[in-house]
């Protein structure tokens, strides 16, 4: 899952970020409409956290044109007006949630991972292929019934395998779902983080390479 995060406080935005990627999500970032609109325009994303009032203005105005133009990615605003009506603005602008400052970092990972949820395709909690089980709300896997430690791009990469199962997953695919914008599409990061989970889910394999498409799960009775 991808996700954008607006916001002009540096150390605020960084904050979000870090909390987001150690759950597993790609995160990019942007300080304002203008990057945010760049990005938009050249990534998919499943969620978009953005600050309420930012250097460029109130963002309440900015969203519901954009959603007027056809923006139809799940947001999530933060603000540090609480007052009922600043929260109505919020929705009726187009908003799909609110969290207010100061806010819990655990909380708003869970609140972003639904609004992912809700965006995209949605897919059982529990994953399973062969003998290879993802529990997806507690970052879980096992294989035959043993737990497995994965960091959180080795849960990213097999949970987007999984879901796409039987289907073959492209490093393309891989990169723009699993990685933020930083990340060099010419490099060997998707080969190393397959390589990792290959050792780490053990024989027989379980992940198989398509020669010049990417990767497909090996499903087992």
């Amino acid at each position: 899952m991808r996700v954008l995060v607006v916001e002009d406080d540096a150390q605020l935005r960084a904050a979000v970020a870090v909390a987001l990627r150690s759950a597993g999500l790609a995160v990019d970032e942007a300080a304002d409409w203008a990057r945010a609109d760049l990005s938009l325009t050249v990534n998919a994303y499943d969620c978009l956290v953005l600050d309420r009032i930012l250097a460029d203005g109130d963002s309440v105005g900015q969203l519901y044109r954009r959603r007027q133009q056809g923006l139809r990615v799940p947001v999530l605003m933060l603000t540090a007006l609480d007052d009922v009506r600043d929260r109505v603005d919020g929705f009726e602008a187009g908003a799909d949630d609110y969290v207010s400052k100061p806010f819990f970092t655990t909380e708003l990972v869970q609140r972003v991972r639904a609004l992912c949820r809700r965006g995209g395709v949605t897919h059982p909690t529990i994953l399973r292929v062969g003998n290879v089980e993802m529990d997806t709300a507690r970052r879980e896997v096992r294989r035959a019934g043993v737990l497995l430690i994965l960091t959180p791009k080795e849960f990213a990469v097999l949970e987007m395998l999984m879901t796409r199962d039987p289907a073959v997953v492209s490093r393309t695919d891989l990169i723009e779902h699993c990685w933020d914008e930083l990340a060099d599409p010419a490099s060997n990061v998707v080969d190393v983080i397959v390589g990792q989970l290959r050792r780490k889910l053990g024989e027989p394999a379980v992940i198989a390479t398509v020669r010049g498409a990417g990767y497909r799960l090996l499903a087992r009775p």
